[in-house]
């Protein structure tokens, strides 16, 4: 069970937001990421909860965020419940997209598994998947497209041998920037806005 320390920053200036101490674990029905967040104070500021199944589909999501809360999952595309601070207005909606994201690694190491991408040749095309984006710092939905392309997988020697890398590149097709995400496994070792700080054991492999 893969247990560490995540760094978040903003992708654009690197201003330091804060951490992620995660631990996840593929299961015989899937795999599942739970996470808290800290700011540069060590205050707690969230929590993540995401469980997929064995084809790499939502089946339950949970996001905290201050006081703001989120239930989801993937139910005639995605479904979603989102609950003011109060509790007093909660909003539940739909959209006919694929699974979530955010800005926790956790959906990162989901939309791969979910693509189950093998390498492009330089005339293969990119995947485009329909994801909804839940904002910090209030969990507001948004809805965006992206395209994803596995450039290359590599072997690493490492003491507990051979370690795969996957590197994505990943464009947004409302802006069309594109960025590199390397993962190994289950664990993100680099994105925009993420770095792996620290892992107590190997990242698991998905069969």
């Amino acid at each position: 069970m893969p247990r560490g320390r995540y760094s978040l920053h903003d992708p654009h200036d690197h201003t330091p937001l804060g951490e992620e101490h995660f631990h996840c674990a593929p299961g015989p029905s899937g795999w599942r990421y739970v996470s808290q967040r800290i700011n540069l104070e060590g205050t707690p500021t969230g929590s993540v909860d995401l469980a997929l199944d064995a084809r790499g589909r939502p089946i339950r999501l949970e996001l905290h965020a201050g006081d703001w809360q989120v239930r989801a999952g993937a139910l005639n595309g995605v479904t979603w419940v989102r609950t003011d601070p109060t509790g007093a207005h909660a909003t539940e909606d739909n959209a006919p997209a694929h699974a979530f994201t955010g800005t926790s690694p956790a959906f990162l190491v989901a939309t791969a598994r979910l693509l189950n991408l093998t390498p492009a040749s330089s005339s293969s095309p990119a995947t485009r998947i329909r994801l909804v984006a839940f904002t910090d710092p209030v969990l507001a939905p948004r809805t965006l497209d992206q395209s994803w392309a596995l450039k290359k997988s590599e072997a690493h020697p490492t003491d507990n041998g051979p370690l795969i890398v996957d590197e994505y590149q990943v464009t947004a097709l409302d802006t069309g920037e594109q960025h590199a995400v390397h993962i190994a496994g289950d664990v993100v070792l680099a994105a925009p806005g993420i770095e792996l700080e620290h892992l107590e054991t190997p990242p698991s492999t998905f069969t």
